[in-house]
């Protein structure tokens, strides 16, 4: 009985599936039949659409110009973005500090915060001066919407002829975006945000605002900002009353004003108006008759007694304002008066050599900037060159560009290992191939030196040597293994780097320790003055002591305690190792006659730059040579000329002072100074030159002169110095990897 039944139930199931399979194939159908009659009811009413020859290929590009032109604006409002987060709600909205700095003799030299002078309305402008700005600099700006296209080409097609002149294709808009908001980094980030920021800046202002920006913020060169400020400094007349060729000659200032300031190069001013005046011609704002008479009578500055302008110096001391500022140690005075450690005789030896040495060999080493820094032992900042054209660019390369120090870095290396108590200057070590891994640094000239010790490894500027350091330092951790050692050894390196005053990340590599992190100047003077002053760190300062519109002092420098950061007898040992690179190796083009002279040169990769860091008992110098698309230089190392460019400033600047000897470092005619472990090196002041006065007691004179009116003021402590870190990938001087060489000393 059992089984009729499960069959008659499998057969009732066999029948449903059937059942279901029919209604599936049934609807399937169907639905298809029913599609295929509505699609083919679409057609026939989409048929009273369809466009046929010209118009069809009408159609078909409009359609793809709305594809890609959607696809573009997605990519153009990501490209926009970075551009956009530069503004904000208050970004023309006058900077709220004005101040006025003071050199360490309390000579006015500058000012910062509000740069510039925008009591002038556009209508009060002379119109030659606003002709003779449009003519030369955008002839489309009333047309076109931030960027000229027309312009952009026709400059393009001007340059490409090689006669000698090159046009621009920024417009004015673009101009001021830069301005405003970027550096003078040339990069297609900058090129890319600047040209967004311009078609910014015509949705929010009229084009008459633009131009009144643009006249009131361009740097006009001499420390200057704006046509007005130009005008009194170039020719001591307000704006509104100057003349034809005076108008033209200040036109010419805008896109060069170094180049072509004319309390520096005369005739090269004057040339540049005659072709202002003819660009006003032919924009046909003049006629050539009008024109005759500035062109018979060319404008004549009035003359400048002192034209010695601390740009690069004076930007960065206003930032250092601002960080008190905004750290509120300026209470809420916004009117402020700063007395600098400036000094305008080293400043102006600094420009000049860095401008001499440039001219007279950058061709032939195919290098074109280059920066330097000054600095006391104690961190205060005494001159600083940021670039070789202030006018052109106001990057300042000395503290803003991240470049790789090669050797130059070795004397922290060689610091953890003197600290960590397993070398002194004598330690014998061996100089022979050595791996981390699969990385096999090598020496300059692709040979080893084998038994030495370790004065002569800082002195030849022996790569293999702080590699092994760094992994003695590791073992010295109870590390075995070698890679895992030499890591750990690095992580103290970088350790006691940002404690000399490193501020920027180091990144981690194999070729660290042979300079393969980026560094900037100013970081590596700061660095070299922990050796200078005894051990004491020194944070690289411009404000010494900051007054109100009172008079009332608001802060000093004094006030700021050092922190002991290496032994004195770590310290001697630096210094006698690093007088001996100076002495005997390959900084021996920065010796002075008399003076001991302490510190290291570094040569990275491919000779892409060129350092020079070294030190007196008086002062510190950090000097790079480069070029900012970090292209290769023709062999140039640290020891040429950043060395003699050191030479050249520090030879002026140690005439008619107390000389101090290095901490620890036994002099000519003077005993050593006994070095201790915890006590600051002492240090003691030779006699200046009979019947002269030093430097330091015509400071002391001024200090009595009046405008820092406190007789209490404390004395500054000795400080180091502080540095800044940078990206990192470059390996040092004298090193080769894997059989390719690195750099050199």
């Amino acid at each position: 009985m059992r089984l009729p039944r499960v069959n008659a139930l499998l057969t009732r199931i066999k029948r449903g599936a059937l059942a279901f399979d029919a209604w599936v194939n049934a609807s399937l159908y169907e639905g298809g039949r029913s599609a295929g009659e509505g699609y083919e009811t679409f057609s026939k009413r989409m048929g009273m659409f369809a466009a046929k020859g010209w118009k069809r290929g009408a159609l078909d590009l409009t359609s793809e110009a709305m594809t890609l032109g959607t696809g573009g604006a997605i990519v153009m409002l990501a490209l926009a973005q970075p551009a956009f987060n530069l503004t904000s709600e208050n970004w023309l909205k006058t900077q709220d500090l004005a101040v006025t700095f003071l050199d360490r003799y309390g000579t006015e030299v500058g000012r910062r915060g509000i740069k510039h002078d925008d009591s002038l309305k556009l209508d009060e402008f002379p119109d030659i001066m606003i002709k003779a700005l449009v003519a030369t600099e955008d002839r489309r700006f009333y047309e076109h919407w931030g960027i000229d296209p027309i312009g952009t080409a026709r400059a393009l097609v001007s340059n490409s002829r090689g006669n000698g002149s090159t046009q621009g294709g920024s417009s004015i808009t673009q101009q001021l975006a830069k301005n405003l908001f970027l550096s003078n980094e040339r990069s297609l980030e900058r090129k890319i945000n600047e040209a967004f920021l311009a078609l910014w800046l015509e949705m929010h202002l009229t084009k008459n605002e633009i131009l009144k920006l643009y006249l009131d913020r361009a740097y006009m060169g001499g420390g200057t900002f704006g046509a007005v400020a130009a005008a009194d400094y170039y020719f001591g007349k307000p704006l509104k009353d100057i003349s034809l060729a005076e108008g033209a000659m200040l036109a010419g200032l805008f896109k060069a004003p170094t180049k072509y300031a004319p309390h520096v190069n005369l005739p090269a001013a004057r040339s540049r108006a005659v072709d202002v005046l003819h660009n006003m011609v032919e924009a046909g704002f003049l006629t050539e008759g009008q024109i005759q008479s500035a062109l018979r009578n060319p404008a004549t500055p009035v003359t400048r007694t002192r034209d010695i302008t601390a740009d690069y110096y004076l930007d960065w001391a206003f930032g250092e304002i601002k960080g008190l500022a905004d750290a509120g140690k300026l209470r809420n005075d916004r009117v402020l008066m700063v007395k600098t450690p400036l000094d305008l005789s080293i400043q102006k030896r600094a420009d000049e050599a860095v401008a001499n040495t440039l001219r007279k060999y950058g061709d032939q080493y195919e290098v074109e900037e280059a920066a330097m820094v000054i600095l006391d032992p104690d961190g205060a900042l005494r001159a600083m060159v940021g670039g070789s054209d202030y006018g052109q660019s106001q990057f300042n390369r000395a503290t803003d560009a991240l470049r790789q120090p090669g050797s130059s870095f070795k004397p922290y290396v060689y610091a953890a290992g003197l600290a960590a108590g397993l070398y002194r200057p004598d330690t014998k070590v061996v100089d022979t191939p050595i791996c981390i891994g699969n990385w096999c640094p090598q020496n300059y000239g692709r040979s080893f030196s084998g038994a030495t010790n370790l004065t002569v490894a800082v002195a030849k500027s022996i790569n293999t040597i702080p590699i092994q350091i760094s992994i003695a330092l590791g073992r010295a951790m109870g590390i075995s293994h070698q890679a895992n050692a030499a890591k750990a050894g690095r992580a103290k390196i970088i350790d006691l780097s940002h404690r000399l005053g490193i501020t920027t990340p180091l990144t981690d590599t194999v070729s660290l320790p042979i300079g393969s992190a980026e560094v900037n100047v100013i970081d590596q003077a700061a660095a070299y003055a922990v050796f200078a002053n005894g051990g004491r760190k020194a944070k690289p300062y411009a404000a010494m002591e900051v007054r109100n519109s009172s008079g009332d002092v608001i802060y000093r420098h004094a006030d700021e305690k050092p922190e002991q950061i290496l032994s004195t007898q770590v310290v001697a040992d630096m210094n006698f190792m690093l007088n001996k690179v100076v002495e005997e190796g390959t900084g021996k083009r920065a010796q002075l006659d008399g003076i001991k002279v302490a510190g290291k040169s570094g040569t990275t990769n491919a000779y892409k730059d060129a350092w020079f860091v070294a030190y007196t008992g008086n002062l510190v110098g950090a000097v790079w040579f480069g070029n900012d698309d970090s292209t290769s230089t023709n062999k140039m190392t640290g020891g040429s000329l950043p060395a003699m460019t050191w030479h050249d400033v520090m030879e002026s600047a140690h005439q008619g002072i107390e000389l101090r000897p290095l901490p620890g470092l036994k002099e000519p005619g003077r005993p050593a100074p006994q070095a201790s472990r915890d006590a600051p090196a002492p240090v003691n002041a030779a006699a200046s030159a009979a019947g002269k006065l030093s430097r330091r007691s015509f400071e002391v004179i001024g200090g009595l002169g009046g405008l820092f009116k406190d007789v209490e003021a404390k004395p500054a402590p000795r400080a180091g110095f502080e540095t800044v870190p940078t990206p990192a990938g470059a390996v040092a001087e004298g090193t080769r990897s894997a059989g390719g060489r690195i750099g050199m000393p």
